[in-house]
């Protein structure tokens, strides 16, 4: 059935209202515009992403999974300011090919991370395109008074310290194409369940941010590479990066013995929405102890230097050559 036969206002009173619930701002999705109520002595942090079908997801992708994928990568984006979700709005440009079956597909996708986060849907816009699906998604969160956590306030000295494990987005979406042969099936999927499903470290950037330990922090969505040149550059400062203490994935491990290529895809890949920080060597202990409470890792990767730009060396001690910086769309 078509999206014809269900008219705007009928998707978003059947699919989408629902999603609203708990956050009466939102006044049921039947006005344009929702009212975010922010706690005293707190910040309103705002962020948006746009995904583009055939760019930051692959066009055989399930709607469920799409929809879910694009509400994270904006949860990442709090997750890296130290921020608590309030809510979020999507802006869908839908393929005019979407059956009823295709929507119900994706609003059940928003629905089950509505209950995972406990973050309603308060808003947005519904428009049909002949061009590519597109999802534009902004999140609102709240943050303690100065206790936001940015990329300008590294420190020349600072440990840089990254949670989880890298470069699992990048071989997710290898594995997906058909590139990782040599590997297990279940190290296969489980590395293309990564790339399809971030996780946003929610709990563990609002404990890092409320600990006041950490001074700069962002998430990595262009790549460890790109993203901490982002720092380098907010803070004017370098970074030195040491490759053999970058944590990896038992899967990603594997793929890394059988071709070490593979190290310039992990380092610069992306699509891992792990949280890239930077803190004074005395708080490191307490910040890794935060991150177990957080059922979480922090491991210390390299340290901020005075200079530019992102050096990356070998178990050693020497340069080891960067071909590729990481993700640009220009």
């Amino acid at each position: 059935m078509s999206t014809k036969s269900l008219g705007e206002f009928d998707l978003i009173e059947r699919l989408f209202a629902p999603l609203a619930e708990g956050f009466a701002g939102a006044l049921n999705l039947k006005d344009d515009a929702a009212l975010v109520p922010v706690a005293p002595g707190c910040r309103l942090v705002v962020t948006t992403d746009a995904l583009v079908s055939g760019v930051h997801f692959r066009e055989s992708d399930p709607p469920d999974l799409v929809a879910r994928k694009a509400l994270r990568v904006n949860l990442s984006d709090l997750a890296a300011m130290g921020a608590r979700p309030l809510g979020l709005l999507v802006a869908a440009c839908f393929p005019k090919s979407a059956t009823q079956d295709w929507f119900k597909s994706f609003a059940r996708g928003l629905a089950q991370d509505k209950a995972e986060f406990g973050v309603p849907i308060i808003g947005g816009d519904t428009v049909s395109t002949p061009g590519p699906f597109t999802l534009t998604v902004t999140a609102l969160g709240e943050v303690e008074e100065n206790q936001a956590l940015k990329r300008s306030a590294a420190k020349a000295g600072d440990v840089i310290l990254v949670s989880g494990t890298i470069g699992d987005g990048a071989l997710g979406l290898d594995a997906l194409e058909g590139r990782l042969g040599h590997l297990f099936e279940d190290e296969r999927k489980w590395l293309a369940d990564r790339y399809l499903l971030p996780r946003p470290r929610l709990e563990l950037g609002n404990a890092v941010a409320q600990s006041r330990k950490a001074h700069a922090g962002m998430d990595i969505s262009d790549g460890l590479l790109a993203d901490l040149a982002h720092i380098c550059k907010a803070s004017g400062l370098g970074a030195d990066l040491r490759a053999a203490d970058i944590p990896l994935s038992s899967p990603a491990r594997a793929a890394l013995k059988a071709d070490s290529r593979l190290l310039g895809r992990i380092l610069a890949g992306g699509d891992d929405y792990e949280l890239l920080l930077t803190a004074p060597p005395s708080a490191v202990p307490a910040l890794q102890e935060c991150a177990q409470r957080c059922r979480q890792n922090l491991t210390a990767i390299g340290v901020m230097r005075e200079g530019e730009g992102v050096a990356v060396q070998d178990s050693s001690g020497q340069a080891l050559p960067v071909h590729d910086m990481g993700w640009r769309h220009f």
